[in-house]
């Protein structure tokens, strides 16, 4: 998959934002969801955003790799953690989450490249 992550995540935030103007209800109802799911506990919201990554990486999610990398950075995760991560996701996922691993890995290069760019 030849993607650019940090575009993709842009792309599918606003189509979610459109599909939550169609629909709602459900879309209201798990912007609640997620925000409560990630909300600090006796899980820091960090750690919350890591399980999230390690979960799409091993169910092949690519927006929801593209969306938990970039919620992972910004609660605070370094580059170590979200690679730490992905050896998780790979040790239970197998060989497809390898495969996802790889891309959650082009998801940091490519999110971490264009906040750079961002900042200077």
């Amino acid at each position: 998959m030849n993607k650019n992550y940090a575009e993709y995540y842009y792309r599918i935030n606003h189509l979610m934002n459109n599909l939550g103007k169609e629909l709602p209800g459900p879309m209201s109802g798990f912007v609640q969801l997620h925000q409560s799911a990630v909300k600090e506990g006796a899980l820091n919201t960090k750690s919350k955003e890591l399980i999230a990554l390690a979960i799409a990486i091993t169910v092949r999610c690519d927006g929801c790799i593209a969306f938990h990398v970039h919620d992972a950075l910004a609660a605070g995760a370094t580059r170590s953690e979200i690679i730490e991560t992905i050896g998780v996701a790979v040790l239970m996922g197998g060989g497809p989450a390898a495969v996802y691993g790889s891309e959650a890995l082009d998801a940091l290069d490519s999110l971490e490249e264009f906040e750079k760019q961002k900042e200077g």
